[in-house]
């Protein structure tokens, strides 16, 4: 997967866009800015965005050609991100560093997935929120953007499921309209999760 990314994030062009995911924005404005990590964060969108809205910023993924492109658009912006070079499965943080923890279209195999999401709850201080966009399987039909394989979609059961323990405030699924570089363009079935740690 590292070199397909490396692949995909390899030409100038923003491929997601430079502008933040619309839910991932809408969800920040109600929270006091404090620390954050983007886990798979690709060319930095997201990071960036929290950097102005004044969060501390960490980020990871496995893409080199990403952290480049992630770190130019910080720098564009006159923001500080901390980005690593890490896999999900490898990388660490201590527990309780993070009053947020956003995965934004970060999709993993099942094999791996609940130990992930279920890293990303220890990283979360108390009252620490996990911020969520994801695909679900409808998105099959659809040519806007995401996995291929069935098993790397997600259904609100695999998250509550994935994130038992914290109070959840939102779960919806839903179809939406994406606008976001050339990779994520027009109808698309997406779930939005919000959870709090006790």
């Amino acid at each position: 997967m590292k070199n397909f990314w490396n692949e995909r994030y390899g030409n100038q062009e923003y491929i997601y866009g430079k502008t933040p995911n619309v839910f991932f924005a809408e969800q920040l404005e109600k929270l006091k800015p404090g620390e954050i990590l983007l886990p798979c964060e690709g060319e930095g969108r997201n990071a960036v965005y929290a950097a102005l809205k004044g969060w501390q910023v960490r980020a990871f993924d496995t893409s080199e050609a990403g952290k480049i492109k992630a770190e130019k658009l910080a720098a564009e912006n006159n923001v500080d991100i901390d980005y690593l070079i890490d896999d999900a499965l490898t990388v660490q943080y201590p527990p309780n560093s993070f009053d947020a923890v956003a995965f934004i279209y970060a999709h993993f195999p099942p094999a791996i997935r609940k130990k992930i999401h279920q890293k990303a709850i220890t990283w979360l201080k108390p009252g620490g929120k996990i911020l969520l966009e994801v695909f679900n399987p409808k998105q099959l039909q659809n040519n806007s953007g995401g996995p291929k394989d069935f098993s790397m979609l997600y259904t609100e059961e695999m998250l509550r499921d994935d994130f038992k323990g914290l109070t959840i405030e939102l779960l919806e699924t839903k179809t939406i309209e994406l606008n976001e570089g050339k990779h994520h363009q027009g109808k698309a079935d997406i779930i939005h999760f919000v959870a709090t740690k006790n």
